[in-house]
């Protein structure tokens, strides 16, 4: 099953966030700041968030932008290239990661690692690799005096800049190489991932959209880990942006009824009362994309898109909604003997999805 929607624009409220420590510019260093933090320049601010892999699922990135969310003018760094030696991974960014940040208005930053140690246990790996931070804040800077749209920006960078960043990466490799002495993948992977930039921006967009659908298609028929599920529905969901952009993504489970279509996000914890802060901000993330649908059709029929996320728990008592009464909600409070903690987070929870159109349930798995 085949679900197909647009999006035209993104209006969410953040309250799940994490308050950002302020960094100035003088003592700014991004292999040194908090993943996600606050930049400041006199009367200018930004909030910086940075990745430590092109690939999504490494390390939770998308927690890292989400905290981000509530600044006017955000930021976000990503390695275009992480290669780990000949004997582990090389990932490469995507189209579809970049669409994604545009569509958030958050500006992309693509970077290079310069530095890296020789693995201590792992044969022909490397580790610990930094960013080039003189070229990280130079970017940094630009963006300070850019006026136009972070959309603007990262098209920009991908026409522009990618194909010099690309042989920054090469050559960092190479002395990296040259220092450690651990051999990297073929250098005709990234010849050819330059030569995707230099021919053509859309033909980019073609081919990673290709790896993001096969992607989606993979986790269709693979059952994470932390996702616990009533049933085993999946299915992909084709998001069309007003630029044309495509997103693959796959939702955990999904519910038709009458003309709605339920599309539930789901989260869970074993050992935990609830799934952790990190796993629930990668399903907010979700949520900021699914409550902002327009003509969203299965088999090209229309339905209304109630997004859900999930969080369940082995150790969970009883069932609650976001749109329960307050009764119910303080009920399961006191019968899952929630801490202050708890409760302030159950809270901005709440809070976050009445404001925003989604529903939470939280349930026992």
């Amino acid at each position: 099953m085949n679900i197909t929607a647009d999006i035209t624009g993104i209006e969410y409220k953040v309250y799940f966030a994490n308050e950002l420590k302020k960094w100035g510019f003088k003592d700014f260093d991004i292999n040194k700041i908090p993943a996600s933090c606050l930049i400041t320049d006199k009367k200018k601010s930004f909030a910086v968030s940075k990745w430590v892999s092109p690939k999504r699922t490494r390390s939770y990135p998308f927690e890292r932008v989400y905290n981000t969310l509530n600044i006017s003018k955000k930021i976000t760094v990503i390695p275009i290239i992480k290669d780990e030696g000949a004997e582990g991974d090389r990932d490469f960014v995507q189209w579809d990661t970049v669409s994604l940040m545009s569509l958030l208005d958050v500006y992309v930053i693509f970077a290079y690692y310069n530095k890296a140690s020789k693995h201590r246990s792992r044969k022909d790996k490397i580790t610990n690799q930094q960013f080039d931070n003189t070229y990280v804040l130079s970017k940094i800077k630009e963006i300070s005096t850019y006026h136009s749209s972070a959309l603007h920006w990262n098209l920009k960078e991908i026409n522009t800049n990618l194909s010099s960043i690309i042989d920054k990466v090469k050559k960092s490799y190479n002395q990296i190489e040259r220092k450690t002495g651990i051999k990297f993948h073929s250098a005709k992977g990234l010849t050819d991932f330059k030569k995707q930039f230099e021919e053509d921006v859309k033909n980019f967009m073609n081919i990673s959209r290709k790896k993001a659908r096969e992607a989606a298609n993979r986790e269709q028929k693979t059952r994470q880990p932390k996702e616990i599920l009533q049933t085993l529905t999946k299915s992909t969901i084709t998001i069309k942006n007003y630029l044309g952009g495509l997103y693959f993504l796959t939702t955990d489970e999904i519910l038709i009824k009458s003309k709605t279509i339920s599309l539930i996000e789901s989260k869970h914890s074993k050992s935990a009362l609830l799934p952790s802060k990190s796993d629930i901000k990668d399903g907010l993330l979700k949520m900021i994309l699914y409550s902002n649908l327009s003509n969203v059709k299965v088999d090209n029929i229309s339905y209304k898109p109630i997004p859900i996320l999930q969080l369940t728990s082995t150790k969970i008592k009883g069932c609650i909604l976001s749109t329960d009464l307050k009764a119910k909600i303080d009920k399961f409070i006191i019968a899952n003997k929630l801490n202050t903690n708890q409760k302030s987070n159950l809270d901005k929870l709440i809070q976050e999805a009445k404001t925003n159109g989604f529903v939470i349930i939280i349930q026992k798995s």
